[in-house]
């Protein structure tokens, strides 16, 4: 990856690969839920209501994963000093967040005509709750620390902390009983009809091709911002110096 610490580098990239995960992300994700909504038949105990599954469970993914990002970013940013480090985990942090918003708010959604309730305070839904508080942690420490100027490294073991709670979240349905179903896909096996499996892989691939779409752009409008703020204190320091009192020695 440290060929592409070079910010110049990096946004050749970038140019083209956006378009190319953008587009591609959007004709699958947006297939994938059309077939999951129309094609796919209600399911034998859930009915309709197994059609949330082509955005919910994308969106748990990502949720997680996004984590799972800023704290891969943050041990490179610790460990390599990687300069691109920091903005890629400030990058992934919004998106992150929206879909971890995303798999709460459906989860509520299919929750209330299938266990009669908005919400449940058992482990996985929990978990996920402070999911999405670390998220809104983090934005605000970033933010916070590049407006006063303080080190990157403040956020970045923030994000390693926080990546405690993400194995929690992926196996809290086996540690702890309660009403969220267990595991339904694992290592090698799935519990889920190949009808329903097929688009629901298909959106979590298109999804993911998405995410990483915003993450690239996210990254080349942080870079372009960084690259202006540097040009800015530059063009005050000239003119500070272009105004300065000559000494009165210099004077005489």
């Amino acid at each position: 990856m440290h060929i592409y610490a070079n910010p110049t580098r990096f946004l050749s990239l970038a140019k083209w690969l956006t378009p190319l995960l953008f587009w591609s992300g959007l004709v699958l994700s947006a297939g994938a839920v059309a077939w999951g909504l129309f094609a796919v038949p209600p399911d034998r105990l859930m009915g309709d209501t197994v059609r949330i599954l082509f955005i919910h469970v994308p969106a748990a993914w990502l949720g997680m994963g996004g984590w799972a990002g800023i704290a891969i970013s943050s041990a490179m940013l610790l460990i390599w000093k990687h300069p691109l480090a920091a903005l890629s985990a400030r990058a992934i942090a919004v998106p992150g967040m929206v879909f971890c918003a995303i798999c709460l708010a459906t989860g509520s959604i299919w929750g209330r005509p299938t266990w009669g309730t908005w919400w449940e305070w058992d482990g996985r839904l929990t978990s996920m709750l402070v999911l999405l508080f670390l998220y809104a942690g983090y934005i605000a420490l970033t933010e916070a620390t590049d407006r006063e100027g303080s080190s990157n490294k403040i956020g970045a073991i923030f994000g390693l902390v926080g990546a405690v709670n993400v194995p929690i979240i992926n196996r809290s349905v086996v540690w702890w009983n309660s009403l969220h179903q267990p595991p339904s896909i694992t290592a090698g096996k799935s519990a889920i009809e190949a009808t329903f499996l097929v688009p629901l892989l298909i959106a979590v691939i298109g999804f993911s091709l998405l995410f990483g779409a915003i993450v690239l752009m996210r990254m080349r409008a942080l870079i372009a911002q960084s690259q202006i703020a540097a040009r800015l204190r530059r063009r005050a320091l000239a003119d500070d110096a272009a105004v300065a009192p000559v000494p009165a020695m210099e004077q005489a």
